[in-house]
């Protein structure tokens, strides 16, 4: 028997993501509730409707619609949705979700992220991605996937800024708003944990910043040099 057959005989499934609050440096997940995040985020929103393109949901006309969208969604334990709250504003303003949690294998993704224009290449939208990631492994999931829309060069971009590894495409995975989806699929396991862990507090590091909010080191050039055989997709 192999070294990690060994290892596993002693895997215990990790637990669900049931807890309401997730802290971080710079930022501050709260379990979604539509009577405190559905108009905040709304209104970070309102007007860029580009964010919604890769989504399966999308744009909405009005608050209404949006506060009935987080009513459905607010009790799912997967999807978990949780609310990306500023912690100097107390503003909500964008979400994002553990989904495909399958405890069995320990595998979880993070996804459904949806950033108002504040809150993307901020910090406080990367911190909570981080704590996202951060608490995966914590609790003992052995891998992390994030996927996206194959054309969606923004979120691969970001997947790889994080230190997901590329893993290919699953071609005419899924049918979104009438258009086909071809999916690519990252992940993370737990052997490269540590070294992006250690990354990501270099990164967050009040230090790493300048008076302006300026990186000093950017978390793409951290993370690559936490993984230096890592191959991009």
């Amino acid at each position: 028997m192999n070294e990690t057959a060994k290892k596993l005989l002693n895997f215990v499934p990790p637990p669900a993501p049931d807890m309401r609050i997730i802290d971080a440096v710079w930022a501050r997940l709260e379990q979604l509730d539509p009577d405190r995040h559905a108009e905040p985020i709304f209104k970070a929103v309102r007007d860029a409707d580009q964010v919604w393109d890769y989504l399966a949901i999308g744009p909405f006309s009005d608050l209404d619609a949006y506060r009935e969208w987080q009513v459905q969604t607010a009790t799912s334990s997967d999807p978990r949705f949780y609310a990306i709250v500023d912690p100097w504003t107390e503003q909500a303003a964008g979400v994002a979700s553990f989904m495909r949690i399958n405890r069995t294998n320990g595998v979880i993704e993070i996804g459904n992220i949806m950033l108002s224009p504040a809150l993307q290449r901020s910090r406080t939208g990367s911190a909570a991605l981080m704590a996202m990631i951060r608490w995966a492994f914590e609790t003992g999931y052995r891998r992390v996937e994030w996927k996206c829309n194959a054309q969606n060069a923004p979120s691969r971009r970001a997947a790889l800024r994080f230190g997901f590894r590329f893993e290919g495409e699953f071609r005419q995975h899924m049918i979104v708003k009438g258009s086909n989806r071809d999916t690519a699929w990252f992940s993370i396991i737990d052997g490269e944990w540590p070294a992006l862990d250690a990354a990501y507090r270099q990164w967050l590091e009040p230090a790493n910043f300048d008076a302006d909010g300026s990186q000093r080191h950017s978390l793409s050039s951290l993370t690559a040099q936490a993984l230096p055989g890592r191959k991009d997709g």
